[in-house]
């Protein structure tokens, strides 16, 4: 049995995976906010999820964590998690000196990008696009994580495509992130719904000209993130998961139109049959949970 836990900057998801890669058991609890809140968060998912499987933590095969922020795998520590109040923390040591039992730590798009490869059974490459406050992709060669010399591999959301656009987090300016994310489309559409990209739609199905115009911009950002991650990796498939992915087939349809559209105007492209590699994770599927216990097996081998 592997533990795989999903550190997010609200919630935390924690998941049991049994040895034929199947979802044993599945808990959810709040995130606290701070080093220590978020290792007591941890202890707690562990604890949690050891009293429904009856396993301690030193029960488990292994024991693997995603979390936003830059994460060194090959020691556990983060550093610059904005949304959970860290600026650097060694979260591995943290975690084994109180667990008493070695913890894998993986950035939670990379965790998740390996949790999507399992669960849609894929092979060879895949780009798994996150589309959530800010937008980043992990990319999975056959069965592996990708992530390049410094673990930056996959950060197409600081991709300026817009020199005039607004400043962006990372300093720069027009970045896909600044359009085609959560903060982006919150920047953008001002409302009071908790989920902007919802009251979004919404306005723009009932003819609102500027909700058009941001919704297009949105497909159109998301759209060129795939192209970017076509035509650097060629991966075989690009799987969209994240906050914005609940939107389902709207916002599928819509990213569908705009690659098909650039199909009909460039030979080139069209070869590429972008809008055949685009996907959406399964609905309400624990992918970056999933993704952080086989992190803890892959890792552990």
């Amino acid at each position: 049995m592997r533990l795989g836990i999903d550190i997010g900057g609200t919630k935390t998801d924690a998941v049991a995976v049994d040895a034929s890669g199947s979802l044993a058991q599945r808990v959810r609890l709040a995130t606290g906010f701070g080093s220590t809140a978020v290792v007591e968060t941890a202890v707690a998912a562990v604890s949690r999820i050891g009293e429904l499987t009856g396993l301690s933590a030193t029960g488990f095969d292994s024991i693997g964590i995603g979390i936003p922020g830059l994460v060194d795998n090959a020691s556990g520590h983060v550093a610059h998690a904005v949304n959970l109040g860290l600026e650097g923390l060694e979260l591995g040591g943290e975690l084994a000196g109180r667990l008493g039992v070695g913890v894998r730590i993986e950035n939670d798009v990379k965790a998740a990008a390996l949790g999507a490869y399992h669960l849609l059974g894929l092979d060879g490459t895949m780009a798994y696009l996150n589309l959530g406050t800010g937008m980043a992709a992990g990319i999975v060669v056959d069965g592996r994580l990708w992530r390049g010399r410094g673990g930056i591999a996959g950060e197409i959301g600081h991709i300026p495509v817009d020199p005039k656009g607004v400043l962006c987090a990372c300093g720069q300016r027009g970045c896909l992130e600044t359009v085609a994310s959560g903060s982006g489309v919150a920047r953008q559409w001002k409302t009071d719904d908790p989920l902007p990209v919802r009251a979004l739609f919404a306005a723009a199905a009932d003819g609102d000209r500027n909700a058009r115009a941001i919704k297009a911009r949105l497909a159109e950002g998301i759209a060129s993130a795939v192209r970017v991650l076509v035509l650097t990796v060629d991966v075989d498939s690009v799987v969209i998961g994240g906050g914005l992915s609940h939107l389902g087939d709207r916002l599928l349809c819509d990213v569908h139109e705009v690659l098909e559209s650039w199909s009909t105007s460039s030979p080139f492209l069209a070869s590429l049959s972008l809008q055949d590699r685009v996907r959406l994770v399964p609905e309400d599927s624990p992918v970056a949970a999933l993704g952080a216990a086989l992190v803890g097996e892959k890792l552990s081998g």
